[in-house]
């Protein structure tokens, strides 16, 4: 049974950088597609970046330019730099398996990890 531990979240100011690390057990890491998710206070889980099996990545609109995915297939990990950020990226970050089409409705009683908590100071 695939487990998920987020790490690296934290406070910081408008323009500044977090780096945020997804530890993946109990699933064949490298044969499948990863992405991050994000909820904020009163709103639905939503994709920010995902990155699939050859590496290629997928990010919404916006982040865009800010945001770097990756993935390091020998430790099971897979991270989200996050840089010039804005205080509307303020949420609650979750790492999972990568949904193109993600609807928070079809997937909320999916396993989820306890998430890391952003906060972006303006």
């Amino acid at each position: 049974q695939v487990q998920l531990v987020e790490s690296g979240g934290g406070l910081v100011q408008a323009g500044g950088s977090l780096k945020l690390s997804c530890i993946v057990t109990g699933s064949n890491f490298g044969a499948n597609a990863w992405a991050w998710y994000r909820q904020a206070p009163g709103k639905q889980r939503a994709l920010v970046a995902g990155i699939t099996e050859s590496g290629s990545t997928h990010y919404v609109d916006s982040v865009k330019g800010r945001f770097t995915v990756s993935r390091d297939n020998r430790k099971n990990t897979f991270h989200l730099q996050m840089s010039s950020l804005k205080p509307e990226d303020s949420a609650t970050y979750y790492c999972n398996f990568y949904s193109d089409e993600f609807d928070w409705a079809v997937h909320q009683n999916d396993y989820w990890g306890q998430g890391t908590q952003v906060s972006v100071s303006s």
